[in-house]
């Protein structure tokens, strides 16, 4: 009769030398939680700062360097909507509100169309004219701001949003066409393929095809438009001279007087709005972007 076999007890595996213990481990992520904390403070406080002195009264804000005020003064936000005489603040925010709307709708169909072209149609010297567009992102905005404004002043553009709006409907901005280039690059050409058996043509399938596929660049695009157009002050000083054709930025700079009248509180009142609009457009279409993502069904 054969001797019954024992088991070998079985043997744990030994730690590994030098793997992190479990309060080290701790420790490490509560030190990457406190960084991480500390800059968003630093990065908060300018907004914090802005948000408590738009409610402090001209003496305070001279006297008072904490970011909240000893007693709040709402009345700020009513003097600094009244604005100028004959001209209150919601004018500006309108003017603000017509440009950002038409660069966004310029900038998403141009570029789309610009991108797909470059990305899935085939024609001669293709990869020249993308060499130039990318080019294009060399040179300075400030460089081209006096031949702009010789050619607008010649088709009687100045003092109207037309310089700033209808360029966008020509695809100027190479960087969201470049964008969208190497977003529609990664779909692929068997969809193409399908829908050009079916009898799509290169319009139908961008249209029914690629647009759809393209969606979170085109809400990127929209996003970074909007925000970039309504901080804008440069060029908006530049073509718009009539008080009734300035936007937000230009609208925030009559409260600084050359003469040292200077309305400190109603210009930090009027900052605070002016942030309201571009924070709603971020947060609402940041909501697209991740639903973009999750749908596209892209796989790589």
């Amino acid at each position: 009769m054969a001797a019954p076999t024992t088991l070998a007890p079985v043997q744990q595996d030994e730690p590994v030398r030098g793997a992190p213990a479990g309060g080290r481990r701790w420790y490490q992520g509560g030190a990457a939680h406190i960084v991480l904390l500390g800059l968003l403070v630093v990065a908060l406080y300018p907004i914090a700062y802005m948000i408590g002195t738009s409610f402090k009264s001209p003496q305070e804000i001279l006297n008072n360097i904490d970011i909240w005020p000893r007693e709040f003064s709402p009345g700020n936000y009513a003097e600094g909507w009244a604005g100028i005489p004959g001209i209150t603040f919601g004018t500006f925010f309108l003017n603000s509100a017509v440009v950002s709307a038409g660069v966004v709708i310029g900038n998403v169909a141009a570029c789309s169309l610009a991108a797909f072209a470059f990305a899935r149609l085939r024609f001669p010297l293709r990869g020249l004219w993308f060499a130039l567009m990318i080019g294009t992102l060399l040179l300075p905005h400030h460089v081209l701001i006096v031949p702009q404004y010789v050619l607008f002043n010649s088709l009687g553009w100045i003092n109207t949003p037309l310089p700033l709006i209808v360029p966008k409907f020509l695809a100027t901005d190479a960087f969201f066409v470049f964008l969208m280039v190497q977003f529609m690059r990664g779909i692929p050409r068997t969809l193409d393929e399908a829908a050009e058996i079916d009898g799509c043509g290169p319009y139908g399938r961008f249209f029914h095809v690629v647009l759809p596929l393209t969606k979170p660049a085109l809400v990127t695009t929209a996003v970074f438009s909007f925000i970039q157009t309504w901080n804008d002050f440069f060029s908006q000083l530049v073509y718009l001279n009539d008080l009734d054709q300035y936007t937000v930025p230009i609208g925030l700079r009559l409260f600084l007087d050359s003469s040292g009248q200077n309305a400190i509180a109603p210009m930090f009142a009027m900052s605070v709005l002016s942030l309201v609009p571009v924070f709603l457009f971020f947060l609402f279409f940041q909501r697209l972007i991740v639903d973009g993502i999750n749908t596209s069904g892209i796989k790589g």
